[in-house]
């Protein structure tokens, strides 16, 4: 039996359309994911399961591009047209139409568990429970090993610069002819950690987000690298405005050596590189105020629908999968790194579910750049929790965009982020 919502998909993804019950039942409730990072499957079976224990509940699940989640989700929820449930990165600017899971739970225990994260769900609320944390995230940079070996470039060391990564991926785009030598994903959270580390602060002093001095000067190294066809013009320069695109396929298909992406990329690049070449996660590049990573991670939430029961529905099934059991299922098989206090105390055994060896090192290294980040950019974490966090992402792909397409000179641009913070800054 087949549900589609609005759309056609093609391929495996229009499976995951497909409505997780065998007949009808009481309540039917129907989930928005993206499968950008190659998860849906997993969350089809464990909708599947939690269907089979809970007869009355009927899931459907939505596979929709990143784009539709980021951009037209939060139109949906204004009109009330929205899911009832959605993987989200958003997490604090969607606050108001989250339902509290709080009578659902066991306060206490999800406190515990999972109380570094929870924050960033309320935007500004003192309390409340309003999602699951489904990936611990920090940002970082995939190498292809490989590729510096033919070149015989040796790997910049840790602590090395991004003007030294830059150098040595320009030798290795000269050496072996290919397209372009380092990508970055179309993200103004990808760039956030590479510009704190150039001294952006993202705040001022009242806590009024900024594009400061130092957002500035990553800026224009994001500039002349383009200009150098360092960075190639397919990503950043080719989409409009604050739309997102990412650099996975130049990475796969061996068109660049440095791809900065993040942790919920690992077990995708693994299955689609493959053994086509050796690569590794490098500790992030640094920059004269420290060596910047961002942390963040998407979550799993219930909307206010206005019917009891089906928030009730959504809600449980929420609780359902951030239950310790399940928690450590979904953490260990989407090579997460846990945001659950006690699940990262104990550890994950990622190579039993068939990570390999350069994926838990990959993982290992992505943890030790996040506990490094909380102490040398603190602002990372504000920027994560900040309501208005989504509102300096998009200005930054925006104008930043326009600057390296031509359109804007980057002092232009500049003011133009500035004047859209501050129109946010309020409403």
């Amino acid at each position: 039996m087949m549900h589609l919502k609005g759309m056609k998909l093609a391929g495996s993804v229009s499976a995951l359309a497909m409505l997780v019950a065998g007949a009808a039942q009481a309540v039917e409730i129907d989930l928005m994911i993206s499968d950008v990072d190659g998860k849906a499957g997993l969350v089809k079976e464990l909708a599947e399961r939690y269907q089979a224990a809970n007869p009355d509940v009927t899931i459907t699940l939505n596979a929709v591009g990143y784009n539709v989640i980021r951009e037209q989700l939060p139109i949906q929820l204004e009109a009330g047209s929205g899911p009832d449930l959605a993987f989200v990165t958003n997490l604090g600017g969607l606050n108001p139409h989250y339902v509290d899971l709080t009578p659902f739970v066991d306060a206490a225990t999800w406190e515990a568990n999972y109380g570094a994260v929870l924050p960033w769900y309320r935007a500004g609320a003192p309390d409340g429970i309003f999602g699951f944390h489904t990936e611990m995230t920090v940002t970082g940079p995939y190498v292809n090993l490989t590729m510096f070996e033919e070149a015989e470039v040796d790997v910049p060391a840790p602590g090395a610069t991004w003007e030294d990564w830059a150098a040595a991926t320009a030798e290795v785009m000269d050496k072996t002819g290919s397209y372009a030598g380092m990508v970055m994903d179309r993200s103004g959270h990808r760039m956030a950690g590479p510009a704190m580390s150039y001294g952006a602060a993202y705040f001022s002093d009242d806590g009024k987000l900024i594009a400061d001095d130092g957002f500035k000067a990553f800026s224009q190294l994001m500039i002349d690298w383009h200009k150098s066809g360092l960075m190639p013009p397919d990503v950043w320069p080719a989409v409009s405005g604050a739309k997102y695109a990412n650099g996975n396929e130049m990475f796969f298909n061996q068109d660049v050596a440095f791809y900065m992406s993040g942790s919920w990329n690992t077990g995708n690049v693994q299955n689609n590189v493959g053994d086509k070449f050796d690569w590794t996660v490098a500790p992030v590049p640094c920059g004269p105020a420290g060596c910047g990573v961002m942390p963040g991670g998407a979550g799993l939430v219930a909307f206010k629908s206005g019917d009891a029961a089906q928030e009730e529905a959504a809600a449980k099934f929420v609780a359902w999968m951030g239950s310790d059991e399940i928690a450590k299922e979904w953490y260990t098989k989407t090579y997460a790194i846990p945001a659950h206090s006690g699940l990262q105390a104990e550890g994950l055994d990622y190579t039993g579910a068939g990570a390999t060896e350069a994926v838990a090192n990959g993982l290992a290294a992505f943890t030790a750049m996040a506990a490094a980040a909380a102490e040398q950019t603190p602002q990372a974490y504000q920027l994560q929790g900040s309501p208005k966090g989504f509102v300096m992402y998009n200005a930054t792909v925006k104008y930043i965009g326009g600057a390296l397409n031509g359109e804007l000179s980057l002092d232009e641009a500049m003011v133009k982020i500035q004047e859209e913070l501050d129109t946010n800054a309020n409403q």
